[in-house]
């Protein structure tokens, strides 16, 4: 199975699940945060979980443990850790992203899990409906299709000369295709031309980059999702190379090297920790909607914007968040 076609196989019917209510009465909760990160950086999403754990009168060392399980880079290491997860006995495991998510789901694992992803959850069949999930996993959903045409928005204000704009994608992203057609309506009535790149390698990227470059857009819509994600350094390295605007969904691509997103806040989504409470007293993942984030942020990397030669207008810095000099 390829790791961006994505639980396409995964069965949603009933699975059995641990009792977290039972286990937290007879020792602390024990959460597995689950990750392809590397377990020597820093981890801002972990750090707000702990923070959001905090709130909801958690403490590690009180009645809370969380066992950090880590990638190191690929959704194989941790397939490979899959078994000692279980093996672990964690009452909930909370899933940092879809490729983290991936290998649980494909073990068929029945304890709860909670998740944060970006994919369209039910095209991605992880889940039956957004407002009941059934099985045995829930969570947030990043994939909000009302942010796709504030993007677009945000991008003509910052960049009024923009006419033909280059869209980065990977076709295997469940709900791509939602997006692009969000994408196409908002450029329809931003009066905006809009060339689809389908990218799921890095050779696809470095060909879309190349036809980019040489058919001079004005700029490079980047879909958010781990593909891009992974390759935002690479893709401000060309957008600086070639004085092509490059706008994605996630702040990382930002602080890459990318002039601008506009997204949700991840770290307020894995703040976010109620559903791992609310399973560790009884209720079950199936039963609890997946939820969209509600705080969004508009991140403008302005250092980025100079070498390009972009005057952001005064109009759409004072509406950032966060200011990158």
């Amino acid at each position: 199975m390829k790791r961006r076609s994505f639980l396409r196989s995964v069965p949603l019917g009933p699975v059995v699940l641990a009792s977290a209510a039972a286990a937290q009465s007879a020792r602390p909760l024990r959460v597995a945060w689950c990750s392809i990160e590397r377990a020597n950086l820093p981890s801002p999403y972990l750090d707000a979980f702990r923070d959001g754990m905090r709130e909801l009168g958690y403490g590690e060392g009180r009645n809370l443990t969380i066992d950090t399980w880590w990638g190191e880079g690929t959704e194989t290491k941790l397939t490979q850790q899959v078994d000692a997860i279980v093996r672990s006995t964690p009452d909930v495991i909370v899933a940092q992203g879809g490729l983290a998510l991936h290998p649980l789901m494909v073990a068929g694992i029945g304890i709860p899990i909670v998740f944060g992803v970006s994919v369209d959850p039910v095209e991605a069949k992880i889940a039956e409906s957004f407002s009941h999930p059934g099985g045995n996993a829930t969570g947030m959903s990043f994939f909000a299709l009302d942010l796709v045409p504030k993007r677009m928005q945000i991008m003509k204000e910052a960049l009024p000369a923009m006419k033909r704009m280059a869209v980065l994608a990977d076709p295997q992203h469940p709900g791509q295709h939602k997006e692009l057609a969000a994408a196409q309506a908002a450029a329809d009535s931003l009066g905006l031309q809009v060339h689809y790149f389908p990218v799921q390698s890095e050779r696809e990227l470095e060909a879309a980059l190349a036809d980019i470059a040489r058919d001079r857009y004005d700029a490079i819509l980047a879909f958010a999702d781990g593909f891009t994600a992974s390759y935002a350094g690479r893709i401000a390295a060309f957008s600086l190379e070639h004085r092509i605007p490059a706008v994605d969904g996630w702040s990382p691509f930002a602080r890459a090297g990318n002039l601008m997103i506009y997204g949700p806040v991840l770290e307020e989504c894995y703040r976010r920790a109620v559903y791992v409470d609310k399973i560790a007293k009884g209720a079950l993942p199936g039963d609890l909607p997946i939820e969209l984030p509600t705080k969004v942020e508009l991140v403008i990397n302005l250092k980025t914007a100079k070498a390009l030669g972009v005057t952001i207008p005064q109009a759409v810095l004072v509406r950032a968040e966060e200011v990158i000099q």
